[in-house]
């Protein structure tokens, strides 16, 4: 099993790492590429069309402004696409979301949040996890962690009060 991390500039890495320190924490094999839907296209669409020969089962693309990269990919590949809408720009994501999300009939990609690279590698897994048990299991254990955090958080605000625990952060 293996995951794709796509992006089309270098300038997307500081957002698209967090995909790749999840799916580490996870022992996910994943590759990187850098690989733009406007000027690399047969690049682009060779990553696309070779990804279930070369075994990749999820693909994560994120793009900012224009933000093509994720359709053109979900065009190209049978392979589930995650769609990153990086910030940048005026618009500040807003435009990547619109164009990741808007997607034509035929042509899904799901899509987290703008600068949602670790959220699109949780949904990765997850996705994984169907046909992976030992995913599964890791992703359990990752919620259980978020959730202890929460009490943890919790029983502190309910023995200090909310200035005592603001007092403390």
């Amino acid at each position: 099993m293996k995951v794709a991390i796509i992006m089309g500039s270098d300038s997307d890495l500081p957002v698209m790492k967090e995909s790749a320190k999840f799916l580490d924490e996870l022992k996910i094999p994943y590759e990187v590429y850098i690989s733009s839907a406007h000027r690399v296209p047969d690049k682009t669409a060779a990553i696309a069309k070779n990804a279930v020969a070369n075994g990749i089962e999820v693909i994560i693309a994120g793009a900012g402004g224009a933000a093509h990269l994720p359709g053109v990919i979900a065009a190209c590949t049978t392979v589930p696409v995650i769609g990153v809408p990086i910030q940048s720009g005026a618009l500040n994501g807003l435009d990547a979301l619109y164009a990741i999300v808007q997607m034509p009939s035929g042509i899904p990609v799901a899509t987290v949040a703008i600068n949602g690279a670790k959220n699109a590698a949780i949904l990765a897994a997850q996705m994984l996890s169907l046909k992976y048990p030992e995913i599964a299991e890791k992703l359990i254990a990752f919620k259980k962690e978020m959730a202890d955090g929460v009490e943890k958080k919790d029983a502190k605000l309910q023995e200090l009060g909310i200035d005592g625990y603001l007092a403390q952060k």
